[in-house]
């Protein structure tokens, strides 16, 4: 799937490598704990405005879920009106981030570092 937007322009392809670690077929611990696949972006009807790109988006336990990046054309009017109904937050799965950290930048002793590994 990840070749369907690879229409030669160099901005959308992947290196060989992340190919490869989406191609995967077992994500380990960081995989969805019911289908077993990687869940890449989540989409919130948080608030967000220009400038939230990476806040950390928590579940209703605290827990690091994600990291907002972007919203919806329909939240742009949120800075002036808040719509619960139209405004979406669309952020990164915070496993993605760990799986990328581990399998791809190897970064075990920054894993250590946060508690995550």
């Amino acid at each position: 799937k990840m070749k369907q937007g690879d229409k030669g322009v160099i901005d959308y392809q992947a290196e060989p490598v992340m190919h490869q670690l989406m191609g995967a077929s077992d994500y380990g611990r960081y995989a969805d704990k019911t289908t077993g696949k990687m869940q890449l972006c989540l989409l919130t009807n948080n608030d967000i405005t220009g400038g939230n790109s990476g806040s950390p988006l928590f579940d209703g336990q605290g827990r690091l879920i994600g990291l907002a990046f972007d919203g919806n054309w329909d939240s742009l009017a949120s800075d002036i009106m808040f719509d619960k109904v139209l405004a979406r937050t669309i952020s990164v799965d915070i496993r993605y981030v760990l799986y990328l950290m581990d399998r791809w930048g190897h970064a075990d002793r920054l894993l250590q570092e946060i508690g995550a590994k």
